[in-house]
This record gives structure tokens, sequence and C-alpha cells, in this order.
């Protein structure tokens, strides 16, 4: 269970990081396929707030990772339990502005969820 646990925080970490770097890759596109209604359209001052969220993303999945070297389940399952509140508030954002259901649930959502149980299961064989 505990490579299944480590398996699982790999796929979110490299997730997590491929997610930021699209915001330097294509700010326009990583903006819509967030899920807020109506993003604006790309301009360089928006382009630098999206940079902020993609180097935001790609630290979180950083932080995954160091934490899967540490070597301990427990932190690990600790920070993607805290962490799984940044889907959380993305959702919420997506909902607040009135973008897709879809988005907010089946993008974000779901991450929490995915989230949520891969911390539950590094829990669980944490010594």
């Amino acid at each position: 269970m505990l490579f299944t646990g480590y398996t699982l925080s790999g796929l979110i970490a490299a997730a997590i990081i491929f997610i930021g770097t699209r915001f330097y890759w294509g700010p326009a596109t990583a903006a819509r396929d967030f899920g807020i209604a109506n993003p604006p359209a790309p301009s360089t001052g928006f382009t630098a707030w999206l940079s902020v969220k993609g180097t935001r993303d790609i630290a979180s999945g950083l932080f995954v990772a160091l934490l899967m070297a540490n070597g301990s389940p427990r932190l690990l399952s600790e920070f993607l339990a805290v962490a799984s509140l940044i889907p959380l508030g993305d959702a919420a954002s997506v909902l607040r502005s009135g973008g897709k259901k879809a988005a907010a649930f089946g993008i974000h959502g779901a991450t929490a969820v995915f989230m949520l149980a891969t911390a539950a299961l590094l829990f669980a064989v944490a010594k």
C-alpha cells in the first residue's frame, strides 16, 4: 500500500507541475481550461498574474516531490490533506464566477478527492 500511496503522490506532483507550466506555455488556454467564466483577453498584466499562479502550482508539485524524497508517509499525507484545500478553493472560485459546474466538480473537486484519498492511504500505512 505504501508503494501505491507514493505512486499516486508522484502522479499528483507531476500533474500539478504540468498544470503550472501550462500557465507559461499557453496562458490563455490554461486560463480558459481552469473554468472561470469569461476570463479576460490575454494582456501583459493578465499573463503576469497567470505566471504567478503557474509558479505556485510548480512549487506545490515540488513540495510533494520533496516530501516523497524525505521518506515520511505521515508528513506527506498531512501535506496532501492540507493542500487539498487549494483545489477546493479553486472549485469555489469557479462556482462563484459563474463558471461551469463540470469544471468546478469534475476538475477541481475530483482533484481534491483524489488528494484526500491518497492522503488517507498514506496515513493508514504511516508508522
